[in-house]
């Protein structure tokens, strides 16, 4: 049972001996005692007064000492104002020790049967490789999953490829005009690479043409709309959307280009699917529920045949939902792709990781699933997350100025290498041992910069502060794990002596308290879709566990049971980082 939940059936009992009558069943309210304080947890009297009939401090003095005679879980009180201050018996924490130091799933909940949640994220457009938003999108994404399946719920992780409209049509046509049968294996480019060349070169012809009618008389916005190149891109999508062969194959050509890249950039990233939806598939799929909402008065059409739904009661506004033309808009497909996912999964949460540009989209999403009944508050949640920025600016993907993703985790590895070898860390190590090494901290200092920052605050980038052996980083929390494991190895587990009746120090004592929070931990991140959680309470762990070790002597400690103790527990610290770093995806490695 969590000593929480112990120490509130304890309490219930400490006040049923001194008030036989009183009924405080679902009042008692428990919190971690603050810092400035002596104590773990605080019973909040102030509810109870009405029940207890007294003074607030008088009651606790009064539960404090019922709790103390007990021999329960409380070994000391204090009374601050109307707050009870109640320190744990040293007897529970080792008690604690002993049941868990051998986990190797410690912190992660049993699953529950039931429904699963969904999480979406990633979903590119096939027209350019992967960048630097992506990037956050996609271990934000990744990590959520993660956290929310350690608290016991069952997880399916989907994307959708957004690879039809307009710009793929940039990109196919800028490759029909000046590609010269260019490809990824005669040119030796990845992919999706190779298809954000010509995005960019569509959109560099586009701006020469422009200025070409314009320096014939047309004024520019009539240029923007007459440049030859645009409307040759938009016959394209007309011939895509009629089902033309040569066009359809070509499009098939160029989208296998894309997917073989991403799915070399996600596996660096260390990100996964269990399936993926294409935006060629589904943005049909809503006009049959547009038409359900019409027939059922939800929905409405003008004059020109257009359909809407009147948002204005919820505090928003009327949203268009089918052309005039028929065709569909992005809310018909994400109305119908949500629908689907229902209907493909067993889920009761569907998960959007999108930016928070998108804000206003998913209020409006969320509302017309709700008011068509495929949803109910609460089924839906878009998990909104601010735009990652560079010292050097915003980035600019048609005019090829992004960071791209695969370029980056290059960088990352290149300045691990660099900065390990000025620091001696691999000197010794084999050569494919150096490079693994290398991708393990680079790609944990990307993560960890990353995932360290609330999800929904704006975030600066910057490689060179990330890649760092001291302080709130990856590589510091890693370094700390392979020093952990460097103990490790120079002892044999089995031969240690046991612990009973050992005597706790203060810091030992307050590594266990910081352990034992690691589930609460687990379940607020799940709450809280915030990997940060998870990132900083590893980073205060890590604190903790380094001044321990400097300040006390792990295999040269003054006795048998004392040094069997501090190994034990240092093995329990290791496990507790490694299992808090699977949860923001980031490998720990042996040695460092």
């Amino acid at each position: 049972m969590n000593f929480e939940k112990q120490l509130i059936i304890e309490i219930e009992q400490a006040i049923k001996s001194i008030w036989p009558s009183a009924d405080v069943s679902g009042q008692i309210n428990l919190q971690k005692t603050r810092r400035e304080f002596e104590g773990d947890l605080t019973l909040v009297v102030f509810p109870l007064v009405r029940v207890l009939k007294g003074n607030p401090e008088e009651i606790a003095k009064k539960v404090g000492e019922a709790l103390l005679a007990q021999n329960g879980l409380a070994s000391a009180y204090n009374v601050v104002k109307g707050f009870l201050n109640i320190s744990i018996s040293t007897a529970h924490w080792l008690g604690f020790f002993e049941a868990n130091k051998a986990n190797e799933s410690y912190g992660f909940a049993s699953k529950e049967a039931g429904k699963s949640v969904m999480v979406e994220y990633s979903s590119p457009n096939t027209n350019k490789p992967l960048h630097l938003g992506h990037i956050r999108n996609c271990l934000l994404g990744f990590s959520v999953a993660r956290i929310i399946e350690a608290s016991g719920r069952n997880v399916v992780k989907v994307q959708i490829i957004n690879d039809r409209g307009i710009h793929i049509c940039k990109s196919m046509l800028a490759w029909r005009k000046f590609g010269a049968g260019e490809t990824p294996d005669n040119s030796g480019m990845k992919g999706d690479k190779l298809v954000g060349k010509y995005y960019v070169l569509f959109d560099k012809e586009y701006k020469r043409q422009q200025e070409e009618l314009i320096s014939g008389g047309m004024d520019q916005e009539e240029a923007a709309k007459q440049a030859p190149i645009l409307l040759g891109a938009q016959e394209m999508l007309r011939q895509w959307e009629e089902g033309n062969e040569a066009v359809k194959q070509l499009w098939e050509m160029m989208n296998t280009w894309v997917y073989a890249g991403f799915d070399s950039t996600y596996a660096r990233l260390g990100v996964s699917f269990e399936k993926n939806y294409y935006e060629s598939e589904t943005y049909l799929l809503g006009k049959q529920v547009v038409q359900e909402g019409l027939d059922k008065g939800i929905f409405y059409k003008k004059e020109d045949g257009s359909v809407w739904v009147d948002l204005t009661d919820q505090g928003l506004d009327e949203k268009l939902l089918l052309r005039s033309d028929g065709t569909s808009v992005y809310m018909t497909q994400d109305i119908g792709t949500a629908i689907q996912r229902f209907k493909d999964y067993d889920i009761d949460q569907l998960i959007y990781t999108v930016g928070n540009e998108q804000d206003y989209h998913f209020k409006v999403l969320f509302l017309i699933l709700e008011k068509m009944g495929y949803a109910r508050p609460g089924d839906l949640h878009h998990l909104s997350y601010g735009m990652v920025d560079l010292p050097s600016g915003k980035m600019k993907s048609r005019e090829g100025t992004v960071v791209d993703a695969d370029d980056l985790m290059q960088e990352m590895h290149d300045t691990a290498r660099a900065i390990s070898e000025e620091l001696g860390k691999t000197a010794g190590l084999p050569v494919e041992e150096k490079n693994e090494l290398y991708e393990t901290i680079g790609m944990g200092a990307l993560k960890y910069y990353m995932l360290k920052v609330d999800p929904k605050k704006r975030m600066m980038f910057n490689p060179e502060e990330s890649i760092d052996f001291n302080g709130n980083t990856g590589p510091f929390i890693q370094y700390t794990y392979a020093r952990i494991q460097s103990i490790l190895r120079k002892v044999h587990m089995a031969e240690l002596p046991a612990c009973d009746g050992y005597t706790l120090e203060n810091q030992e004592l307050e590594l266990l308290k910081l352990i034992s929070d690691f589930k609460g931990i687990i379940a607020l991140a799940a709450q809280e879709q915030s990997p940060a959680q998870i990132a900083n309470y590893t980073y205060e762990l890590v604190k903790t566990f380094n001044s321990f070790y400097q300040h006390s002597p792990i295999l040269n400690a003054e006795d048998a049971a004392q040094r069997s103790f501090r190994i034990q527990l240092s093995k329990f610290v290791g496990q507790t980082i490694k299992n808090a770093m699977y949860l923001l995806g980031i490998d720990v490695p042996a040695r460092m």
